[in-house]
């Protein structure tokens, strides 16, 4: 079968190569890749009778009397001589051999078609090249007519190489990220339909019988276990309450339930705050109240050490109420439980409060799929190696499953219970001590079964690097910065710390701050107390994203250091006046500005010009005003607008220009849009910023 190449074609016709290409590729569908493509006889000699019939048809695709372009015309019949040849060419590779040429022929469109590169957000140069399989010189000569200069060993983003790969007729993807797709399961909405037992928290005021009470309901002495009678680590224990299951953690006061809810862990479903009645709301309970309401934890006050002298159950619920806990019994709706550790009186009742609160809270879990949950406390043991207390939250796990946690891993090679006892498997919420992970997690951490070892590793991996770069781009917020994240959605909300010499101070300061919400801003004081400004404080402040302000008061030394290593912004003041003003001006740069649409000029479409490689260009005269680059647009239509963009380019003859003044002549091209016709108005306009001045 006779073959004639594309360059011998554009010679009969009377045309480049290039135009004879473009035209091949956009009007024809035929696939080629440069002038020394090999056509068939049959499509040739049906290209040389459309430009018989139409001489110009290398300066667009122009119409016959009837109004159907030439191309139209001779659709159907070269469908068919497509149709025909590609039946004979399926005869003909049957019964006889094709020849080299026709064969490297059908490779290369074949190739062309099923060219995809998968990449993850960068990928180097020659990187890239290798995938092509095309010589390096090539990519980066298409990189610079894109306007890159990029060395053989440069990184190009997602984006570039998207393009680059257009040039080649390519298809670039993104890499399937599978710690992405770990972290989505982790967000799963889809808890199960199964009922889980609940998680209860105790917290409260050193020494007023957290533990103890905890104690009475295992009926086990726990204290006497630890130093002192205090507690030093977080514990976790599962107990039986009437035939269902309640597991229980007691914490070290409220630090570590301010830890893990900073790494974003939210483990608790009740907590039960425990207060003294011989002694009422301490520091430490109004803290653990305020950690409370920041997590939104249902509260169960357990009233302890009711069999004492001098215990007053009025007055501690007369102080609930300073902290908008309003009892039930005084119309609230804080269940408050007066209780003794020492006679188990009231702890009967308590237990049954949690069960019901829990069944409102309506918990459940899915024990059939993978296990996922939360690092409760980690150690390393001489003899065991790294030891970590982990949470099932939903699924089962299972030992020899291979988990994931935090930036570490590992493969489970022994589970136990709360009681030390060993065992092969834990369900929903229930808490087990595991050996073989490869590191120490950090309390808070989150823990996930995956297939392997070798993908824990890889994920572990990919976690580490990323931990690396956000702590290098990670900053708190300050009241510097809170205009630019509250425009970014970051910060919804002004949270703030008080701290303060005397209390009449600290509630002067938190009034007057709170005085300043308005509709659009909210000041909301998540603490206030008196005293030096303290590690606690910042850690609640790394948790909640707040800024402390100190009046009349300092940081101690070990919180100036967390605050630096947190990113937390600490304000001290001497005159209360300095406070309010500067978050007054946070506050006014935290609202949203108004726009102000400002046309800057219009142009008239005079001829249109279409570029198969580029798109549609508008010859235009600027009637009024100007036509700035970069500028947004308008098109319109017989007086309606029918699409809005930016402009693309902005050209005088054919150099680019920033702008084009009213009596002139230019080169328009639009954004997206190449449905451009003569007689439509180009509008150019920009939106002004105006900043609010007051609140």
């Amino acid at each position: 079968m006779a073959k004639i190449r594309v360059y011998e074609l554009s010679k009969e016709l009377n045309i480049s190569s290039r135009e004879l290409i473009d035209i091949l590729l956009t009007e024809f569908s035929i696939k080629v890749k440069n002038h020394m493509s090999v056509l068939e006889e049959e499509d040739a000699e049906l290209i040389k009778e459309i430009f018989e019939e139409n001489k110009d048809l290398a300066t667009g695709n122009k119409e016959n009397g009837s109004g159907k372009s030439i191309i139209d015309e001779y659709e159907e019949e070269l469908d068919e001589s497509v149709n025909a040849k590609k039946k004979k060419n399926k005869k003909n590779a049957k019964n006889e051999n094709i020849t080299n040429e026709e064969s490297v022929q059908e490779k290369e469109v074949k190739d062309i078609e099923e060219i995809i590169i998968e990449i993850e957000d960068t990928i180097t140069v020659k990187d890239f090249s290798d995938k092509l399989d095309k010589p390096i010189n090539e990519v980066i000569k298409e990189l610079m007519f894109m306007g890159v200069m990029a060395a053989i060993n440069q990184e190009l983003d997602f984006d570039t190489a998207e393009k680059l790969g257009e040039k080649f007729n390519a298809m670039v993807v993104r890499k399937e990220d599978t710690s992405g797709i770990l972290e989505q399961e982790e967000d799963d909405d889809e808890v199960g339909n199964e009922k889980r037992p609940p998680v209860v928290t105790v917290m409260g005021h050193v020494d007023h019988g957290k533990t103890s009470i905890l104690d009475a309901i295992r009926k086990a002495k726990v204290t006497a276990t630890e130093a002192g009678g205090i507690t030093q680590h977080i514990g976790a224990y599962t107990v039986n309450v009437n035939g269902e299951k309640v597991t229980f953690l007691d914490t070290p006061g409220h630090e570590a339930f301010t830890t893990m809810r900073s790494r974003g862990a939210q483990i608790t479903d009740v907590v039960i705050l425990v207060v003294a009645a011989d002694d009422g709301i301490m520091p430490q309970t109004a803290e653990a109240i305020n950690h409370c309401k920041a997590a939104e934890v249902p509260i169960i006050v357990a009233i302890n050490k009711i069999d004492k002298e001098g215990a007053n159950i009025d007055r501690v619920k007369q102080e609930l109420t300073e902290y908008n806990l309003i009892p039930e019994d005084w119309g609230g709706d804080v269940i408050c439980v007066p209780v003794s550790a020492h006679t188990k009186e009231g702890l009967d009742t308590l237990l049954e409060m949690v069960i019901l609160t829990s069944e409102m809270e309506e918990l459940k879990a899915d024990p059939t799929r993978m296990a996922k949950g939360t690092v409760i406390e980690a150690k390393l043991d001489k003899g065991r190696g790294p030891v970590a207390t982990l949470l099932v939250q939903n699924g089962t796990l299972n030992t020899g499953d291979s988990i994931i946690v935090g930036s570490t891993y590992g493969r489970i090679r022994a589970m136990f219970d709360d009681k030390g006892k060993k065992i092969k498997s834990a369900g929903p919420s229930i808490p087990v001590e595991v050996l073989g992970l490869s590191e120490v997690p950090d309390a808070g951490d989150r823990f996930n079964v995956v297939k392997d070892e070798k993908t824990a590793r890889n994920m572990a991996e990919k976690r580490k690097d990323k931990l690396k770069e956000q702590n290098l781009s990670t900053n708190r917020v300050s009241l510097e910065d809170l205009y630019s994240q509250i425009r970014e959605g970051k910060v919804k909300e002004l949270s703030v710390i008080v701290r303060a010499d005397v209390q009449g101070s600290a509630e002067a300061v938190k009034q007057s701050l709170e005085k300043l919400s308005t509709e659009d801003v909210k000041v909301r004081v998540i603490h206030g107390a008196v005293g030096a400004i303290s590690e606690t404080d910042v850690t609640l402040a790394a948790a909640s994203n707040a800024v402390i302000i100190g009046f009349n008061v300092r940081p101690s030394n070990n919180a100036a250091t967390l605050a630096e290593k947190e990113g937390v912004n600490i304000r001290t003041y001497r005159i209360i006046y300095d406070a309010i003003e500067d978050v007054k001006s946070a506050m006014i740069g935290m609202l949203e500005p108004e726009y102000k649409e400002v046309v800057l000029g219009t142009a008239e479409v005079r001829a249109t010009y279409k570029i198969s490689s580029v798109g549609t260009i508008a010859g235009a005269y600027v009637l009024n005003g100007k036509i700035v680059r970069n500028s947004d647009v308008r098109i319109i239509r017989d007086g309606i607008v029918v699409f809005e963009s930016k402009l693309a380019s902005l050209k005088r003859f054919k150099d680019d220009v920033k702008e084009v003044a009213s009596g002139y002549e230019c080169g328009i091209m639009v954004e997206k849009f190449n449905d451009i016709k003569e007689g439509d108005l180009i509008e150019a306009y920009t939106m002004e910023e105006i900043k609010p001045k007051h609140l």
